[in-house]
């Protein structure tokens, strides 16, 4: 299944220890945890909501590196959280990640949950009818496995940074 992340350009795509920053469905040092996007977009969004990237010419400044990953395509588990809570800011975390928690614990490591990055039915991309116009309105979703990947194949899809145009596709805290 084609996924995408973004990453600091510097570092591999991957995490390879359980040393990583709080977010969603991980406490600090609680990973690996590896977070991808259904969109390119999606992937985008998530890393401007949380750089708090709100203006234009902020982005000028990003230089991060957008990759397409294959990850195996394998079953993950819906989030069955409310969507307050799985789209939340991040007083919402703790309760993601205690449900996160619970199942690994059962020996779950793959979820499926919606995108609090991106704007609802923003994730549909583009399409080509006389010029550039907006996709086919879709929400998007996030992806998380909680192991190691190391077989896992990535391609960069960009090194310079997102587009202008997603600030206007995400939802800021």
């Amino acid at each position: 299944m084609i996924v995408f992340k973004h990453a600091n350009s510097r570092y591999p795509f991957l995490w390879e220890t359980s040393s990583q920053p709080a977010a969603r469905y991980n406490a600090e040092d609680d990973g690996p945890a590896q977070y991808f996007a259904d969109t390119a977009d999606g992937a985008w969004a998530e890393f401007i909501r949380h750089a708090e990237i709100t203006e234009p010419q902020e982005l000028l400044e990003v230089r991060r590196a957008l990759w397409c990953v294959d990850v195996p395509d394998e079953e993950f588990t819906q989030v069955s959280l409310p969507i307050e809570k799985t789209t939340g800011d991040k007083s919402s975390y703790s309760d993601c990640q205690k449900f996160a928690k619970s199942l690994r614990d059962s020996g779950i490591n793959r979820i499926l949950a919606p995108s609090a990055a991106i704007k609802r039915d923003q994730a549909g991309g583009y399409r080509v009818e006389d010029g550039l116009k907006r996709g086919i309105p879709r929400s998007g979703n996030i992806y998380v496995i909680f192991e190691l990947l190391p077989n896992t194949p990535g391609w960069r899809a960009t090194l310079s940074g997102p587009p202008v145009e997603i600030l206007e596709l995400t939802n800021q805290f």
